[in-house]
């Protein structure tokens, strides 16, 4: 029997120490988990860290080198998309679970890693495991590439002994929140390319065609309908600012002052509250937004407490990664309530961001004790209500943004052919 000493989260999220002894360091960790602590850090009395393997350590200028080199494309480069790093989390499990070493399973992502950002984050993260630290602990050196919340699954995931099958839920929780983010996007490219479309006909009309119908008409002393004469006001004023250029340098710098204002605006507390708030009311969008950040809510919470991470850290971490502050503010209430050993359900309740449905699973899940299973079923549910939601908001936005195409493009017509059918008709009963 040997002396563990120890560092563990009590159920309240605060730090505890203490020493327990033990055959092997999987039983210390049983023995320290049945005292309703949560290890995150245990060493063998009288030993170092234990370490990851036992290949001989590289030298000294040649880590220098990487790291060096890391600095530069970490401050250069493209960075890490989702995608890229979704990829990675499920090969790492693919590799884990089918034996390799953690340390050769990273050597093998390095050497085929595309992307110059990961292929140098991955080779820092091997070394530092080589030379003695935990995975979770080489993750948390790189917080702008791997957030709060796959370090704290890894740790646990360590910590437990079930560190690929921990992988195999964050590479399905990465793919989606990808998916999920995916189809928010694909409503919103539709309109905008249809109206990028509609404004450029708009000003090939105006610009190109409108004036020579003006032209036409200036001869006569026949008096322009008033659509007619807005028409041709407008493509005037057009063509003075394409060639004299400070009204459209004016309009282009306003409109880019006023973005830079509200994202400035949104920086701020007061700021970031009421634009929040706002997304959720919005009307049509608001409710995706709000369905995506339930969904979002459930998912992170379910599979954090589903992979062994305490419920008020899995809590602080799904507040960090909420994503819209009044969502924020209604998990801090929940971690609030249950650090005083209250239930979940009634700061959700109270809050009013939280649909009844959602309440009512989690309660449901409270008093049976599969939590976990509530919220990732409440994910599931969610998942499919934003998908329909954006598949009817796509089928509705496409024959309203082809009517409004057609109107603009209608009127112009419209106003260039009345004069004329006008003069035509003048003509014939003269």
């Amino acid at each position: 029997m040997a002396n563990f000493h120890y560092k563990a989260l009590d159920a309240k999220g605060e730090q505890t120490d203490g020493v327990v002894s033990a055959g092997s360091e999987a039983e210390a960790i049983q023995k320290i988990r049945t005292l309703n602590l949560h290890p995150t850090q245990i060493q063998e009395e009288g030993k170092g860290p234990k370490k990851k393997s036992q290949a001989p350590v590289k030298a000294k200028s040649k880590g220098k080198a990487k790291g060096k080199g890391q600095s530069n494309v970490l401050l250069f480069g493209a960075g890490v998309k989702p995608k890229n790093l979704m990829i990675f989390t499920r090969q790492l499990a693919t590799l884990i679970d089918s034996g390799l070493p953690l340390l050769r399973s990273l050597t093998v992502l390095e050497k085929q890693e595309p992307n110059p950002v990961l292929k140098s984050t991955v080779s820092t993260l091997a070394e530092s495991v080589q030379g003695g630290s935990t995975f979770s602990e080489s993750l948390a050196q790189h917080p702008r590439i791997f957030n709060k919340l796959y370090v704290n699954m890894v740790k646990a995931g360590e910590l437990g002994g079930v560190l690929e099958i921990v992988l195999k839920r964050l590479a399905e929780y990465q793919e989606k929140a990808q998916k999920l983010k995916n189809k928010i996007v694909s409503a919103m490219v539709y309109p905008v390319i249809v109206m990028f479309i509609a404004v450029a006909i708009l000003v090939f009309l105006m610009i190109f065609i409108v004036p020579k119908f003006k032209e036409m008409f200036a001869d006569t002393d026949q008096d322009l309908p008033l659509i007619s004469q807005i028409v041709f006001g407008t493509s005037e004023f057009l063509i003075k600012s394409s060639f004299i250029l400070p009204n459209v340098v004016w309009v282009f710098l306003v409109a880019v002052a006023i973005g830079f204002g509200i994202n400035l605006w949104g920086r701020t507390k007061t700021g970031r509250l009421i634009i929040d708030t706002f997304k959720l009311r919005m009307p049509v969008l608001g409710d995706i937004q709000r369905k995506s950040a339930v969904s979002r809510f459930s998912r992170t919470l379910g599979t954090l407490v589903t992979s062994g991470v305490p419920i008020l850290q899995a809590l602080n971490i799904t507040r960090d990664t909420a994503g819209n502050v009044v969502i924020s503010g209604a998990i801090e209430k929940v971690h609030e309530a249950v650090k005083e050993g209250e239930s979940i359900v009634t700061p959700l309740q109270s809050s009013g961001v939280f649909p009844s449905m959602v309440i009512s699973m989690v309660d449901v899940g409270e008093e049976t004790g599969q939590l976990p299973e509530m919220l990732m079923k409440v994910a599931e549910v969610y998942d499919d209500e934003v998908d329909g939601a954006v598949t009817a908001l796509t089928s509705i936005l496409e024959p309203i943004m082809i009517v409004i195409l057609a109107l603009i493009v209608g009127s112009v017509v419209f106003a260039l052919f009345l004069p004329l059918i006008k003069m035509i008709s003048a003509m014939g009963n003269q």
